[in-house]
């Protein structure tokens, strides 16, 4: 069973599983969110996607393009820029950092858990 993971959290790292998405190739919003989707994080709202794109689009690790469709409408892909492959190297450092500390804590805790029970 799949846990449920708290939105605040979700969020807190929704753009840098962006960047690492947009990094392998370009994507329009709703294909993002699939992507996401494949990844088991399918709580999040699509309500979430655009507003974060625009956000990181103002901030320069985002460049939106209309390009043509096949299937309907001009659709806004989104091509990482520079800053944003920097961006997602820190994430990446930051999200390895905070990977090591908590998995620390969480071994401590088994450990002094089973301590308890013996």
């Amino acid at each position: 069973m799949k846990p449920n993971i708290s939105s605040q959290m979700l969020k807190g790292i929704l753009q840098g599983v962006m960047l690492m998405i947009l990094v392998k190739k370009p994507d329009y919003g709703y294909g993002i969110s699939k992507q996401i989707n494949r990844y088991g994080l399918d709580d999040i709202p699509k309500g979430t996607i655009y507003p974060l794109l625009t956000m990181m689009e103002k901030r320069g690790l985002v460049e939106g393009k209309m390009q043509p469709s096949a299937e309907g409408p001009d659709r806004k892909y989104y091509f990482i820029t520079s800053d944003g492959i920097v961006a997602k190297q820190q994430f990446i450092k930051e999200w390895q950092f905070l990977e090591s500390a908590v998995n620390q804590l969480i071994d401590e805790g088994t450990i002094d858990e089973n301590k308890r029970n013996d």
